[in-house]
């Protein structure tokens, strides 16, 4: 059976082109789809294009946006278990959760289409000095134009949406380079978006090689670059930007604090969610515990018993809590990881055996914070557990990071959960909840080696918006 032929979205048509390459499942390596590659040529048409909408964009009415972003969410709704496949397909990403990338991404439009309904305005009295009587100032936002995205492999449906549904609220036009492993359900968006009424040119979205893609970094046509993926790339990046804005999101190695007051129960169950939910193949996987040393036993035996109960399997199964990783290649960094660990004096509780690109659900303990397993961005399905005496050498040790995305802290005691959020070094704080919580009009985004700027849709829209003053006489 020929594989079905995918093709790149440049300013509201599907075109084809001579380079194309398959894009394979990772549960079988089985070919799934054979995906056409934007050159030079097709982007430059896509910039122009995009160009060309700058205009129509910034002077869409915001009845005009919600509708348009409405008819997006609809859209998706309706094709909801093509796309739930396309994704399990494309990312090896269990069907379950799956589904609720497919939601989360309709919700971001839903909130995208309420947020276009009250862009941001100031009055500012300008009296507050002499030389200010009699005058009275507005600030106003503007679309800050042609916008570049770059999303990553593991949310390959929501992260870009993050992406496109702020740039429609916020009037600007964008261009979307999915990644290379998974941009069939990016495609599969734009065969909504096409039948939608924004403006032709608004939004490409192009599967291209890295030299191709590198063009939107350093292009002085684009306003902003958004990209989300690794430290490493990411702040290369935005030393090639040039005068562009940048929003980075590059991960973490996100840490849990347990304390006795919590509810035991509830933080194995949410930590276990956390830590192995799509093979922790997410940038606020929970990496490090830290138990109070009065529950650690108590904690770890009931933290190991779940994580052997989780079934592993074909993404298409229902009952599917874990399958492989996106390739082989980071199954076996991931394996080297552990190895290094437990050479190196770390005892391993559960795991630690790769089969192909499976990696199974894997415990340590008596780590060091120098370990790569503790140090650096795992993104794989291991977590380390350790024990603590107090608090605040609890909150220190989270700190004693590079990273600083997300944490969270299973307490009960109003004092624990104010000192966490005044002390600890990270751009959000979760209480009684895994540092991998997230919905999509919260802030999201990190500080140090995490990243730059904000995402959620109406703090993603206000990086693409500028500001401009008006200051008037009333007198």
């Amino acid at each position: 059976m020929a594989l079905p032929e995918i093709f790149p979205y440049i300013g509201g048509e599907f075109i084809s082109t001579n380079e194309t390459y398959q894009v394979h499942c990772p549960w079988d390596n089985s070919p799934i789809a054979k995906v056409h590659l934007a050159g030079e040529k097709e982007l430059e048409q896509a910039i122009l294009l995009a160009q060309q909408a700058e205009r129509p964009m910034a002077e869409l009415a915001a009845y005009e946006k919600y509708e348009i972003l409405m008819q997006i969410a609809h859209g998706i709704k309706g094709k909801r278990d093509d796309f739930a496949k396309t994704l399990a397909l494309e990312a090896c990403k269990p069907i379950k959760l799956a589904y609720g990338e497919i939601d989360r991404a309709i919700q971001t439009f839903i909130i995208a289409a309420e947020e276009a309904k009250r862009p941001p305005a100031e009055l500012i009295r300008i009296d507050w000095t002499p030389q200010g009587k009699g005058k009275e100032g507005l600030v106003k936002y503007f679309p800050i134009g042609l916008i570049a995205g770059i999303a990553p492999f593991n949310f390959p449906l929501n992260l870009s949406v993050h992406k496109i549904a702020p740039a429609i609220a916020a009037g600007c036009p964008i261009i979307l380079k999915p990644a290379r492993s998974t941009p069939l359900s990016s495609l599969k968006l734009a065969e909504v978006v096409s039948s939608t009424s924004l403006p032709k040119g608004a939004l490409s979205i192009l599967p291209t090689n890295r030299e191709v893609g590198n063009k939107l970094v350093t292009d002085p046509r684009f306003a902003l670059l958004s990209f989300t993926g690794s430290p490493q790339v990411g702040w290369k990046m935005k030393s090639q930007a040039g005068h562009k804005r940048v929003v980075l999101e590059l991960g973490g190695n996100a840490g849990v604090i347990v304390t006795p007051s919590a509810n035991l129960e509830q933080a194995v169950t949410k930590c276990l969610s956390g830590a192995f939910a799509y093979a922790g193949q997410v940038c606020i996987h929970t990496q490090r515990i830290y138990v109070h040393q009065s529950v650690f036993t108590a904690f770890s035996e009931k933290f190991i018993q779940g994580a052997v109960k989780l079934k592993n399997g074909n993404p298409l199964d229902t009952d599917t809590d874990i399958s492989s990783m996106i390739d082989e290649e980071n199954a076996i960094r991931v394996e080297e990881w552990v190895n290094e660990a437990v050479e190196a004096g770390a005892r391993l509780l559960l795991g630690g055996k790769r089969q192909g690109s499976f990696f199974p659900p894997t415990v340590l303990t008596n780590t060091t914070s120098s370990m790569k397993v503790c140090a650096q961005e795992v993104f794989g399905p291991v977590v380390t557990l350790e024990p603590y005496t107090n608090f605040h050498e609890a909150v220190n040790l989270i700190n004693q990071s590079e990273y600083g995305l997300q944490a969270g802290i299973f307490t009960n005691q109003l004092d624990e959960m104010n000192f966490a959020f005044n002390e600890l070094r990270v751009g959000g704080v979760i209480i009684n909840d895994v540092p991998t919580f997230r919905v999509d009009h919260m802030p999201y985004g990190g500080i140090k080696n995490s990243g730059f700027g904000r995402e959620g849709v109406k703090y993603a829209m206000l990086e693409m918006l500028e500001p401009r003053l008006l200051v008037k006489n009333t007198l």
